[in-house]
């Protein structure tokens, strides 16, 4: 049975259970208000603690009751309360972002960051940062993630002698940064962050930090494989866990062990552990946890050829995956779908939900890219905003001083000589906008062209087949190569300049990758002089990958027999270098007649914008600069290749 043919009673039955459940738990922990509840919150808003424990302790009833909460924010706000104010709405956003609810959770966050800042209290703001860093690593907002985390630890690590409080938040940007790794795929570097927050957590004695650590260092080393060391980790939570009794904790490590429990086919093991965590998981409400159990139930049962049970397990997460917008989680149950349709011979519907499966990996990386892109607009108009407002506020004040300070006519001369110089510097402002603007316009349509979908979707495609075909080793080799190729694009469309050994590395991961395709038909050599300080150099970020694409779909694609690359990297004098590409492909002329005859045409806009990039950073350090393309003939006059040889002033 496929996901889509799902019977329509027994799809709304499953959403009726779960509704039935979640209106049980929100009856039971949202009665009529009682007096005593009151009477605590009457106290509380006489006493204003601004302790978090002590107000935690006040109000323990109301911690997963969003009508209680409610009540203590409304009543915190008519009495000025900003702090209780503050931590009701943080309160809040945990109860969503336990739901998988985060777009409210990130709302709500926000909201409470502004009281924080309001009031200047240090340690609520940095904890609202990190609440924000972890929900905008949930959507996968990874930018916006990676700006509030690195906040909260530039906030945090300029206080002299940090209070325990302040100390745990440190922990946590930790932690919250090796999550963002770990959405990345980037598991030494998530390991690194988990390991740092144990080590600090083990000085404050913290059982809870100390748990979760372990328990998300291991799910990094499960995802590399790693099973015996995530074990050690899944299990040192736990044990950490018998001080605090965190349910969630509980859940998580338990369903860690249970699913590296199926990967070493102990299967009835596993399914002792998914069973003993499943009522505890429904009761925790987290959506994307609970959907994340059901599929591994399935997974489990599919192996204990179980498969009535495996289908029931598996529609339930895939159910509870598109109910909540989880790709991951979608992507899996489809996968696993697939496997359970091929155990019982229908391969016709596992064709269907293998294709489904991969139809959503796309379009979870589509969504992935745009979201980036929408991250780094957004962030950038704000920052301008902001940065105009605070330099138009100064420019005000400066105008009252002086007012205030100078008698009349010195008054006039002094305003007719600021209305110049303003209209100047406006002049300036507005001159110097346009020419920002203009670069993230080039930067941003730089990105799009190294970053195009058919490069990206090609690429996967190729890496794929080593995967289907179980070349394990060339697989994981070109997943990396590609993996660092994208980290390096992503890096450099943010810098205007980066060093000479960064671009020759770039394009030697991006020659490798496009090789794949070319089945290793492509010969490529890249030669630097000796006197050449290729980490001391610096280029326009970027700048050699469009010609090298030009030279590869235009020059050689449509080429017979050998097919050569030689970039070569010369210091002209000391000021300047010449960077030449060369290929042997059939020229520019038999290029253009071969393009007109296609039905698919390569759009290349990538060379003008390097083109135009190099014009400006030559005009940065008014140097000269020249970008020069070369049709190749051999002694019969005939067309032997293209050579294009770049000036560039160096840095």
């Amino acid at each position: 049975m496929t996901f889509h043919t799902i019977p329509y009673k027994a799809k709304w039955q499953l959403i009726l259970l779960i509704g039935l459940f979640l209106l049980f738990q929100s009856a039971t922990q949202s009665q009529t208000i009682s007096t005593n509840f009151k009477n605590s919150i009457q106290e509380i808003l006489q006493k204003r603690t601004k302790d978090q424990s002590e107000l935690e302790d006040a109000i323990k009833p109301a911690l997963q009751d969003t009508v209680l909460l409610r009540y203590f924010l409304n009543n915190a706000k008519k009495s000025d309360y900003n702090f209780g104010e503050a931590y009701a709405l943080i309160q809040l956003g945990s109860i969503y972002f336990e739901r998988s609810m985060f777009e409210k959770a990130i709302f709500l966050y926000n909201e409470a960051l502004e009281v924080a800042e309001l009031i200047e209290d240090t340690t609520l703001k940095v904890h609202c940062l990190n609440k924000l860093g972890a929900a905008y690593q949930k959507t996968e907002a990874i930018q916006s993630a990676i700006d509030h985390i690195q906040q909260a630890l530039e906030i945090a690590g300029a206080i002299e002698n940090p209070s325990k409080a302040i100390q745990k938040e440190i922990n946590r940007s930790l932690n919250n940064m090796g999550s963002v790794y770990n959405t990345l795929g980037q598991w030494d570097f998530a390991i690194s962050k988990y390991d740092e927050a144990i080590k600090n957590e083990m000085a404050l004695n913290n059982y809870l930090g100390l748990a979760k650590n372990h328990q998300d260092k291991g799910e990094s080393l499960e995802a590399q494989g790693n099973l015996k060391e995530a074990l050690i980790s899944y299990n040192t939570a736990l044990a950490y866990n018998a001080e605090i009794q965190s349910p969630e904790i509980h859940v998580k490590s338990n369903l860690g062990i249970a699913h590296i429990y199926v990967h070493q086919s102990k299967f009835e093991d596993a399914s002792v552990i998914f069973k003993k965590i499943l009522d505890p998981a429904l009761k925790l409400g987290n959506m994307e946890l609970l959907s994340e159990l059901y599929i591994n139930m399935g997974w489990d049962y599919i192996e204990l050829g179980q498969f009535d049970s495996a289908n029931d397990y598996l529609i339930k997460g895939a159910e509870l995956a598109q109910t909540y917008n989880l790709p991951i989680e979608m992507e899996e149950a489809y996968i696993f779908l697939s496997d359970l349709n091929a155990a019982e011979g229908d391969f016709k519907n596992a064709l269907g939900n293998y294709k489904e499966a991969r139809t959503i990996e796309r379009r979870s990386l589509n969504d992935r890219n745009r979201r980036y892109m929408a991250d780094l607009i957004s962030r950038a108009e704000t920052e301008n905003k902001n940065r105009q407002i605070a330099e138009l506020a100064k420019e005000n004040e400066m105008v009252k001083s002086r007012l205030r300070k100078n008698q009349t006519t010195i008054l006039v001369s002094v305003l007719v000589l600021g209305l110049i110089i303003a209209f100047f510097y406006l002049m300036n402002r507005q001159s110097q906008s346009n020419y920002e603007k203009r670069v993230l316009s080039m930067e941003q349509h730089m990105l799009r062209s190294q970053m195009n979908p058919h490069f990206l979707f090609n690429s996967l495609n190729s890496i794929k087949l080593y995967i289907i075909n179980n070349d394990k080793k060339n697989a994981v080799h070109y997943l990396n190569k590609f993996s660092k190729l994208v980290r390096r694009i992503l890096e450099g469309s943010s810098l205007k300049e980066a060093p000479l050994a960064d671009e020759l590395e770039t394009i030697e991961l991006y020659l490798n990758i496009e090789n794949i395709r070319f089945s290793d038909d492509i010969k490529y050599n890249i030669t630097v002089d000796s006197n050449i300080n290729v980490n001391k150099v610096k280029i326009p970020s970027l700048m050699l990958q469009p010609f090298l694409e030009n030279a590869i779909w235009h020059g050689l694609s449509s080429k017979e027999g050998p097919k050569n690359i030689w970039v070569t990297v010369k210091k002209k004098d000391n000021m300047h270098i010449v960077i030449s590409i060369e290929d042997n492909g059939v020229g520019r002329m038999a290029s253009a007649q071969i393009k007109e005859n296609r039905v698919l045409q390569r759009k290349s806009v990538g060379i003008d914008i390097t083109k135009e990039r190099i014009a400006n950073f030559a005009q940065n350090y008014q140097f000269d600069h020249s970008v020069e393309i070369i049709d190749l003939f051999d002694e019969q006059g005939m067309p032997k290749g293209t050579k294009v040889v770049l000036e560039i002033p160096t840095v």
